[in-house]
């Protein structure tokens, strides 16, 4: 009886010892995995940011994303130059300031291209009656800024011909819908939003001002790209390839998933916008380095070779 209880007992002391080591030999599955810290906005800019997870996390990879999500570009810009995150999809020309500044971060992708419009209400049919206007940007370094500024340019006005306010992106529709402000230039779906509640009609679109605009970018940390270059060349690689995968039905698919925004708006705000082709090339970056000096935004915007991170991709 004694020996009987003693088996029974080294039994289960064996029993316990082989589910311990299962339980850490799966622990450890999951701790292998890399993270890659990145934080966002919810705008369908960001898109290829969710898409690139869904890709990594179906596929098993061993790289992995974790999100963060912010509310306001200040919030997130203070998040990316502190460190506390590896990289953002973040207004490319807030990256360029702070780059400019002596943050250690770099450009390695676009987050889409085109995917603005100007929204306006019925006080304003052209660009020129813009002027004593009030509108509204998200930033004053932004494309934003720069579509508002180009489509000023096309009826002889300039920016001081207008009263320009920075507004939160979700604001930005009911300040229109209350006659707050008579326009407004933004990340989407919020410029759809105003459109699809009858709050206003668009004036321009940004290809209309600026074809194959850039607006976003995909930015890493100077510190993430020193320590982990081979991952950083793995995940912008698997971006670009997300882009690339963003029909209109997977695109629409993720966006509902993520953004929480009426389907209605969703399928307008998709149809401005291009994912296809997100690598920073010289020719664009120039174009945009010149537009940013002629309105203001910068005095001394960094080079393309101090800026991007090139070649990642492919």
């Amino acid at each position: 009886m004694r020996k009987s209880k003693i088996t029974a007992f080294l039994t289960a002391l064996a029993l316990g010892a082989a589910l311990t080591g299962c339980a850490r030999d799966a622990a450890a599955d999951t701790t292998s995995k890399r993270t890659i810290k990145i934080a966002y906005l919810p705008i369908t800019h960001a898109l290829p940011v969710f898409a690139v997870k869904e890709a990594l996390e179906a596929s098993d990879d061993d790289l992995q994303i974790e999100l963060v999500k912010y509310g306001s570009w200040p919030e997130l810009l203070d998040a990316l130059n502190t460190g506390r995150v590896d990289g953002a999809s973040v207004l490319i020309e807030l990256a360029m300031k702070s780059r400019q500044e002596g943050i250690g971060i770099k450009a390695v992708a676009l987050g889409h291209k085109d995917g603005n419009v100007i929204v306006t209400n019925d006080s304003v049919q052209t660009a020129a009656d813009l002027a004593g206007k009030t509108f509204a940007i998200p930033h004053r370094q932004s494309s934003h800024n720069i579509l508002l500024n180009d489509a000023l340019a096309q009826a002889g006005l300039t920016i001081d011909d207008v009263n320009v306010t920075e507004l939160a992106p979700p604001e930005m529709p009911s300040a229109l819908a209350s006659g707050q402000i008579n326009g407004y230039c933004v990340a989407e779906p919020f410029g759809a939003k105003a459109v699809t509640i009858d709050a206003g009609h668009v004036l321009y679109t940004s290809e209309e001002l600026w074809p194959d605009s850039l607006c976003c970018g995909l930015v890493l940390t100077d510190s993430y790209l020193d320590a982990h270059h081979d991952d950083a060349a793995h995940f912008v690689a698997a971006y670009e390839q997300a882009g690339r995968d963003l029909t209109p039905d997977y695109a629409k698919q993720i966006a509902v998933d993520y953004l929480q925004q009426d389907e209605a708006v969703l399928d307008l705000s998709l149809k401005w916008i291009r994912y296809d082709d997100l690598a920073i090339t010289p020719e664009t970056y120039e174009t945009l380095c010149d537009k940013v000096v002629a309105y203001g935004l910068s005095d001394a915007p960094p080079t393309y070779e101090e800026f991007v991170a090139s070649g990642l991709g492919e």
